[in-house]
């Protein structure tokens, strides 16, 4: 899904960026949200994660401009403690109520150990390793996963009840990138991809560790987080905001000395880097390490951008009356 086509173009992050951010103002969105939407969305192009990059705006525009998402939500914050937050989305893309809690959770979690906080009434988060990084950017150990809303029936197989939500666990590593294990816990897997009943035969193990981390996903990032099981219990104003989140951070230093595990990680990423590489791959390296070296070298080269994600911006710009850049 991530992998850099052999048609891609290179394009400069601010190119793009112009290019979502007005597309987003098109829609409804004021400005400083349509800037603050396009600066993620390429942030994620920057780091390889294509999937949830600026392809995304596609489907965000037309949802905004249908009325299924508040292009304009304004997030409150409700049942704080020292270490717990709710945040209501007011039924706009999910991007919005979980920077603003993981904004929230670092102030918390440094003075208590521990924070966690539970979103709601909201769209589509994107990628969870965003608010992941962020956290371990700031220093702590985070853990992020979303649910949405199920349509299920007893004939479907037990597969669909994983949804296909995202998980992601970040760890800070010092001098390094921080170690960052960002994803679809069904990826793949489901019965109905391409590789589902093959990969069931060959390894029926792993598809059933996928379906549970599906599952806890769903009960995690959607039920904690107010999402029915039955859609007909759902109570909204915008149909799209139809998902939920679970942020947790973890002080390192409420554990460990932060030197002595600051130094674990780095020799950790150090080690690791130094041996054989899985089969088809040139260089070993742990979770985060490629996407932070894109991050760096495509924000002087260009992100490449693949024929097909062109095309799509194309058409949406086209919809939507925006001149294309490239």
């Amino acid at each position: 899904m991530n992998i850099v086509s052999d048609n891609s173009t290179p394009v400069m992050p601010e190119t793009l960026k112009s290019l979502i951010a007005t597309i987003g103002r098109e829609a409804g969105m004021p400005g400083s949200k349509a800037d603050f939407l396009a600066d993620l969305l390429v942030r994620n192009d920057l780091r390889g994660v294509f999937s949830h990059g600026s392809k995304q705006i596609a489907d965000y525009a037309r949802l905004m401009r249908d009325g299924f998402i508040n292009p304009d939500p304004e997030i409150q914050l409700s049942d704080e403690t020292p270490s717990v937050i709710l945040a209501d989305g007011d039924g706009g893309l999910g991007y919005f109520p979980c920077y603003r809690a993981v904004e929230e959770l670092a102030d918390r979690c440094s003075k208590q150990g521990v924070a966690a906080a539970v979103t709601r009434n909201h769209g589509h988060i994107g990628a969870a390793g965003i608010y992941s990084r962020l956290l371990a950017e700031k220093g702590f150990i985070a853990y992020v996963t979303s649910g949405h809303q199920l349509n299920l029936s007893p004939e479907d197989s037990i597969m669909k009840a994983a949804g296909g939500s995202p998980m992601s666990f970040a760890v800070p590593a010092g001098s390094k990138a921080p170690m960052i294990l960002d994803f679809g816990a069904v990826h793949d897997l489901s019965l109905d991809s391409p590789h589902g009943e093959e990969l069931f035969r060959m390894a029926p193990g792993v598809v059933f560790r996928g379906m549970g981390l599906g599952f806890m996903c769903q009960a995690l990032g959607g039920f904690l987080a107010g999402v029915p099981l039955d859609a007909r219990e759902a109570q909204r104003k915008y149909n799209g905001a139809n998902q939920g989140s679970l942020i947790i951070a973890l002080d390192v230093g409420r554990f460990i000395d932060p030197e002595a595990f600051r130094k674990q990680m780095e020799s950790y990423m150090d080690f690791t880097a130094q041996m054989r590489p899985m089969p088809g791959h040139d260089e070993a390296t742990l979770p985060g390490v490629l996407e932070a070296r894109r991050e760096v070298e495509w924000a002087k080269s260009g992100i490449p951008v693949s024929q097909e994600t062109a095309e799509l911006l194309r058409d949406v710009a086209e919809e939507f009356g925006v001149e294309m850049p490239f």
